[in-house]
């Protein structure tokens, strides 16, 4: 029995022109409802997933970051929050650019409220209305202010060198206390050791009294691959790739497809 169903916003709750459908917004309403919790567990920092689930079911608790913080988004409570230690962080970005000397850093900090990018990195810009809940502090510095403090999300990026190129070196590299992971953005994310979007989820369903077997969680890429496995039930998109699609019990129809709603109301027409 569902107690609670968990997704990933990019891919999987979000179709490809970046929206929630009418459909997928009914079905957690009708899942709330019916008694089941709901939360978006995202790469993305909580100021982002707020704009995104505002006046639907799910607005309320979320985990950003990968797993590496969770805030109720009508209050802006941190419910918790995991930082990578400064000696770690900083080994990796040393041993990444003897391999790739054009990458660029973002460090993300305050519960995912204030990034500091580096000079010269691409494709960010001081957050708006549209896609910030709330103020977010956001600036530019040296490489060695964005390093300068521990970071809840660690961004690296070339844009001539491909996010799973950047992967597959940092995970060969296995710099102590490093988690590096992809979400389909066009940079490497890297967080605490030993914290995924997995790990957040069983803290969060301790604290409520759920256990996993109780628990449905949709995604799509490969930094869902943990809370997956992980969960009870562990539904991967249709557009998912085939490692992500291996660790799933289940596969459902394409995020254009309204897949996860119609897992959501399969279940509760069991119900």
């Amino acid at each position: 029995m569902a107690r609670l169903l968990a997704t990933d916003v990019d891919g999987t709750l979000l179709n490809t022109s970046h929206e929630i459908s009418d459909r997928t917004r009914t079905a957690f309403a009708r899942a709330r409802r019916a008694g089941m919790e709901v939360i978006a567990v995202s790469g993305r920092q909580p100021y982002s997933i707020g704009v995104i689930v505002q006046h639907t079911a799910l607005d309320g608790d979320a985990i950003g970051s990968n797993g590496a913080v969770a805030m109720n988004l009508q209050t802006r409570q941190v419910l918790f929050e995991e930082l990578m230690d400064l000696p770690a962080q900083q080994e990796l970005v040393r041993r990444m650019l003897e391999v790739f000397p054009g990458l660029n850093l973002v460090s993300v900090r305050d519960a995912g409220n204030s990034y500091v990018a580096e000079h010269g990195y691409s494709g960010i810009e001081d957050p708006g209305a549209k896609v910030a809940r709330w103020p977010v502090r956001h600036w530019r510095g040296t490489r060695e202010e964005v390093l300068a403090e521990r970071s809840l999300k660690l961004v690296l990026r070339d844009d001539g060198i491909l996010p799973e190129e950047l992967l597959t070196a940092a995970l060969r590299l296995d710099v102590p206390g490093c988690h590096p992971t992809i979400s389909g953005a066009p940079f490497l994310e890297v967080g605490r050791a030993g914290v995924t979007k997995a790990t957040a989820l069983s803290r969060y369903c301790e604290a409520k009294g759920i256990d996993r077997r109780d628990v449905v969680a949709f995604g799509d890429n490969i930094n869902d691959l943990e809370m997956l496995e992980w969960a009870g039930m562990g539904v991967a998109m249709g557009n998912a790739g085939p490692d992500v699609r291996h660790a799933a019990d289940h596969v459902t129809l394409t995020n254009d497809e309204d897949g996860v709603a119609v897992v959501i109301e399969e279940l509760l027409a069991q119900r």
